[in-house]
């Protein structure tokens, strides 16, 4: 009884975020233009039940799959805690993605299909973290802030 009291107010304390795209839909295909091969864009993402007590909000957006282990497309905090990221815009800090760019860098598989992971963390306060973070030091710095999370998961396979 009380491994079922704690795992409940596991999951009322922590609530999933959803995370949507108008470009595709959850564990679809990511369109050309959002990739490296076309304008390489970020794809507009709607957020939705933030928290009301969040400060602000963190992007991880990683490919798994990379045959060196994760790889890290896009890493952004601080962005304000509303629901819409539009398209082709960066409405937060952007700290070292694994190209070793502050910037989003579209799919790009190496070979093969590839999973996308857009991960979206609500915290309880506003990061005072340098341009230089990547996403070690992001995962560090929100430990113990997170009031709830969500992913968006989309694949491309390279031609």
């Amino acid at each position: 009884m009380n491994l079922l009291i704690l795992i409940l107010a596991t999951i009322i304390s922590n609530p999933s975020l959803t995370v949507k795209s108008t470009a595709f839909a959850n564990n679809n295909y990511i369109p050309l233009k959002y990739t490296c091969d076309g304008p390489n864009v970020n794809p507009a993402l709607v957020i939705e039940d933030i928290p009301k007590n969040s400060k602000s909000l963190v992007l991880i957006m990683d490919d798994t799959d990379s045959p060196n282990g994760e790889f890290t497309h896009w890493l952004m905090w601080n962005i304000p805690p509303k629901k819409n990221i539009v398209e082709n815009s960066a409405p937060g800090i952007q700290g070292v993605n694994s190209m070793l760019q502050n910037k989003y860098y579209g799919p790009c598989p190496p070979n093969g299909m590839h999973k996308y992971n857009f991960k979206v963390y609500a915290l309880d306060v506003i990061l005072d973290l340098p341009k230089t973070a990547d996403k070690k030091a992001v995962l560090s710095a929100i430990e113990g802030h997170v009031l709830s999370k969500g992913v968006l998961i989309g694949s491309y396979y390279r031609q």
